[in-house]
């Protein structure tokens, strides 16, 4: 009896003890949701008093004593913070709290829970680092906070203690510093991921214990180093994802030979010189291989092609081949590979003809990219075999022939490129069967015939890019039928015919360029309907009319009209689109009142010359001021008036010619030292002597900032300007200063060019001594002229460019010098020759935009006859300058725009070499130029400037590929006969073409 009631007693206190703690955690987990948001606590609607425990939403039980093991709430999208009163959970053996919105701190007291031995805490928010209470859960398997906040916290050497750990997921978690020693304690593991942290320095290697690792992630960080020799003794390996780090160095040759479990291998985006490690093909599990944007060189290899599960080969930027035959023969042993899914090695140096067999790859491929390579031949006829394709990109190569009808059985394509090739025939109506087609490039070669209105059953097509090239007919009415293009570019073309009338169905559109083609008509009034227009091109066609009602067009960021026969007024309301950064409404018909307000103050984005018959304008635009109309009723009266006016105005000509005469007479030996009224009346306000020694304070030496052919050039304030200008001061004692003076007010009072450099206004007038003074006031260029930054070296100190330009920022320089011969050439009322082009006359603003300066010896074709100017040449200061100008001139051989190509050819060699072309290392039948063509293509790093090749370019970048395709458009330019120099449009389009090949963006309307 005695002991019944000793075991009752017994049961009743483990009863009450047993309540007792099943109390404590449902009080924990009452604490937990209270601090779960409001909107959110409706998921735990069954943690209440009157539920069991045990029955709550995400609670498990364990079956002796009903305590809490497990809490699952992965992907509750929970918010709010995590209780402390987790901690409490005395005997809980997992935690997941997995996709929610937690945020705050991950509480010190789940270092209680020493039986937890899963903690998933993944896709949160929270931050704080990690408690150090937490390495006291010495049962952990699983520990999980990918993708959190954790605050730039830095990595616990105390990790080394969880030695039972097989999962370590800290990826994304805004982790900094080294990896600490202590993980090569963790023996146990199988996956680890630091991936998407700051983490840096080098890979311990003490990593080399981890020898059960299956999955490793270091990816995107900022780890250093040659690879890591630690991770060759981790043959278990399957999953190896190192990308976007600085690893260096060349891979061991028996890299595959070590890890022969691997399936996954990224590496791509580091520093990974030598050749690819043959022995990666005796990894036979092998699926992904990923080793894009290293600088790897040498072959790909061939046994690829037994890698029977390959899926993915990226291979892109790097350096592989040797641009010759033999370089694509991998391609032929791929065919072998039935699972292959990717394809991509563009931007390297493969050559030699596409093989035919490309067409035998697997079905199964979905992107083939070839593109930036040096890959000739044409596409095989069978390439519509590969029909499980949706991007094939060949662009940037040298292929040529057509385009093969098969295409048209690649139903599931989305996208094609065979941009900048040397592709030529018709483009096959067949293109239009692949309907889901999005992105279509075709531009950059010699297509020729009708643009297809097949393609318009290419109902998703986004990008329609058909421009240089030699298309003819109309542009199709089903191409405007394609409501999804957000691009069309047909520009230089030979279109005819007008633009449809119902361009504005195409209400996505935001770029339209269709310029230089033979389109005429009037602009559809519906082109106001296109309500996502960005750029807006049309300009070198016959459009005539007004332009229509495009008010409503306010993203409108560049708009080009010039060129082209349009009249009427220019609309108001193109001043107040607040995001316009260029319009150009030059040469036409348009007339009257040009507005003054919004966009139209600023004429470094407006250009409006060419039309004879505007008037008014800010002050800068030079125009004629506009007169009102006077009421019907005074007419009469207008009309004596003029009259008696005309008449007196009659005689006092006379009596100023007869007074003129005799004055004349008197100074005949200073008939050239007066500036003519024609050209002085172009600047409205001109200023006077006195002022430019007041803001020059006296011609003092300290505002002094350069000196140039025929004066001295000071930097001044203009308070009625507001604006810092650049004087410059002729020296009048010079022969043939005048006729600088006046070559330059004559060419430049007429011209607008945002490349060109502004002329300000002049002054024309007698200093304190009574001796003529001339000075031309300028836009002032923070950056100085280019030939500072050439040559630095050359340089004071206090004035030197604080470092080199990169390759890109010459581009796009030489880009803007060739865009103003363009223009001067091309498109002005009378052809311009600048005669003097050097990199001391291309001055630099504020963000490295170009400006051509100095048109002392510019003359306008045509209008100056060949006598003077031959007899110029002979006159001490107006030969041009040594090593710049045409040989012909030399000659006495006639001025023309072929000079001034020849000078731009050789400003590309000193822009691209550092060598003047008057260096002292050339001489008899060495030149700047016989030294660059020697030197293309094989030695042209040989005469590259080292500055080039040091300063802004990626690992693996082609510096030899793209410095050669500019300095054979230099050699183009500076052809000894200058029938067979190249046309400053044809020199654009190849520079254009050559930064779109090789840097991929263009920068604004400067390119």
């Amino acid at each position: 009896m005695k002991l019944f009631l000793f075991l009752s007693f017994s049961a009743l206190m483990s009863l009450e003890a047993f309540g007792n703690t099943h109390e404590t955690d449902k009080q924990a987990l009452l604490k937990f949701k209270s601090q779960v948001s409001e909107e959110k606590k409706v998921l735990l609607s069954s943690w209440n008093n009157s539920s069991p425990l045990c029955r709550w939403n995400g609670v498990t039980c364990g079956r002796k004593h009903k305590r809490v093991t497990r809490l699952d709430l992965g992907g509750f999208q929970l918010g709010g913070v995590i209780s402390p009163f987790i901690g409490n959970l005395s005997f809980l053996i997992s935690l997941n709290l997995t996709e929610n919105s937690f945020g705050g701190t991950i509480p010190q007291e789940l270092g209680n829970l020493f039986r937890l031995q899963h903690l998933f805490m993944a896709f949160n928010f929270l931050n704080g680092g990690i408690p150090a209470s937490l390495f006291n859960c010495s049962r952990l398997l699983v520990f999980d906070l990918y993708s959190n906040n954790l605050g730039q916290g830095l990595l616990p050497s105390e990790l080394g203690s969880l030695n039972k750990l097989v999962i370590l997921d800290l990826g994304k978690t805004n982790l900094k510093g080294k990896l600490p020693l202590s993980l090569g304690n963790l023996t146990s593991l199988r996956h680890l991921s630091f991936a998407v942290n700051n983490l840096e320095g080098e890979i311990p290697d003490a990593i080399a214990r981890l020898t059960q690792m299956v999955e490793f992630a270091l990816h995107m960080n900022n780890f250093s180093g040659v690879f890591p020799s630690a991770i060759y003794n981790l043959s278990s390996l399957k999953h190896l994802s190192m990308y976007g780090n600085g690893f260096s160095g060349n891979l061991r040759p028996d890299f595959g030979n070590l890890l022969p479990n691997l399936q996954k291998l990224f590496m791509g985006n580091n520093s990974l010189t030598g050749a690819i490690p043959s022995t990666l093909a005796n990894i036979s599990a092998l699926r992904f291989l990923a080793m894009e944007y290293n600088s790897l060189t040498g072959s790909i290899p061939l046994n690829f092609g037994k890698l029977r599960y390959f899926q993915t080969l990226s291979l892109s930027d790097n350096s592989l081949g040797s641009f010759s035959a033999g370089d694509l023969e991998f391609l032929v042993a791929l065919t072998n590979c039935t699972t292959l899914q990717s394809l991509h090695v563009a931007s390297n140096r493969l050559g030699g003809d596409l093989p035919a067999s490309i067409a035998n790859l697997s079905m199964n491929l979905n992107q083939l990219l070839l593109q930036n390579n040096f890959i000739s031949g044409s596409i095989p006829h069978d390439i519509g075999n590969l029909i499980g394709l949706q991007a094939l990109v060949l662009s940037g190569n040298l292929l040529e022939g057509p385009i093969p009808v098969s295409f048209g059985k690649l139903s599931g394509m989305m996208g094609l490129s065979v941009h900048a090739n040397r592709m030529s025939g018709e483009i096959p109506y067949s293109l239009g069967n692949i309907t889901r087609l999005e992105k279509l490039y075709l531009s950059n070669n010699s297509f020729e015939g009708i643009i297809p209105p097949s393609l318009g059953k290419c109902s998703y097509l986004l990008h329609l890019h058909f421009h240089n090239n030699k298309l003819n007919g109309i542009i199709p009415h089903e191409i405007i039928q394609i409501s999804t293009l957000v691009s069309l570019s047909l520009s230089n073309n030979l279109l005819t015919g007008s633009l449809p009338e119902d361009i504005g169905r195409l209400g996505k559109l935001v770029n339209l360029f269709v310029a230089h083609n033979k389109l005429s008509g009037k602009l559809p009034a519906t082109l106001g309907k296109c309500l996502s227009l960005e750029q807006l091109d049309l300009q070198g066609n016959s459009f005539d009319g007004i332009i229509p009602e495009i008010s409503g067009l306010v993203d409108i960021k560049e708009a080009d009209f010039s060129s082209n026969n349009l009249s009427g007024r220019i609309p108001e309301y193109l001043a107040n689109f607040r995001l316009l950064e260029y319009l150009n409404l030059s040469f036409n018909n348009f007339e009257g009142n040009v507005p003054k307000e919004g966009k139209f103050k600023n004429v470094n984005i407006v250009s409006v010359s060419g039309n004879k018959n505007l008037c008014g304008g800010v002050l800068e635009l030079r125009l004629k001021p506009c007169f009102t109309q006077p009421p019907r009723n005074s007419k009469k009266k207008l009309v004596i008036r003029i009259s008696i006016g005309i008449s007196l105005l009659l005689l006092l000509l006379l009596f100023i010619a007869s007074v003129s005469l005799c004055w004349l007479k008197s100074r005949t030996k200073k008939n050239t030292n007066e500036a003519a009224p024609s050209t002085l009346r172009v600047f409205h306000e001109m200023i006077s002597y006195v002022d430019l020694r007041n803001v020059t304070d006296g011609f003092s030496s300290s505002n002094l900032i350069g000196s140039g052919s025929f004066g001295t050039v000071f930097k001044a304030f203009l308070p009625a300007e507001n604006k810092v200008v650049a004087v410059k001061v002729l020296n009048m004692q010079r022969r043939g200063a005048m006729r600088s003076f006046m070559a330059e007010c004559e060419s430049l009072k007429d011209i607008r060019h945002r490349n060109l450099v502004k002329l300000v206004t002049a002054c024309s007038s007698i200093d304190f001594q009574g001796n003529d003074f001339r000075a031309l006031i300028y836009e002032y260029m923070p950056n100085g002229s280019l030939d500072m930054w050439l040559h630095p070296k050359e340089i004071e100190d206090i004035s030197r460019p604080s470092r080199t330009l990169t390759l890109l920022e010459r581009l796009n320089i030489v880009i803007d010098v060739a865009s103003v011969l363009e223009y001067l050439h091309l498109n002005c009322h009378e052809a311009i020759s600048h005669c003097d082009l050097k990199p001391s006359n291309v001055l630099l603003d504020d963000d490295l935009t170009a400006h051509v300066s100095d048109f002392g010896l510019a003359r306008i074709l045509l209008k100056f006859d060949q006598e003077t100017f031959i007899n110029q040449l002979s006159s001490a200061g107006i030969r041009g300058s040594i090593g710049y100008a045409a040989p012909e001139y030399a000659m006495g051989g006639e001025i023309s725009v072929h000079g001034d190509a020849y000078s731009f050819g050789i400003l590309i060699f000193e822009m691209f070499s550092g060598k003047r072309p008057t260096d002292e290392m050339f001489g008899g039948d060495l030149t700047l130029r016989s030294c660059i063509r020697s030197a293309i293509p094989d030695q042209v790093l040989d005469v590259a400037d080292e500055l080039v090749l040091h300063n802004g370019l990626r690992i693996g970048f082609p510096a030899a590929e793209c410095l050669t395709k500019v300095l054979e458009v230099g050699l183009g330019c500076s052809e000894e006969s200058p029938a067979n120099r190249l046309g400053m449009s044809e020199v654009v389009k190849e520079l254009i073409s050559i930064k779109e090949r090789f840097f991929k963006t263009r920068r604004g309307a400067r390119s």
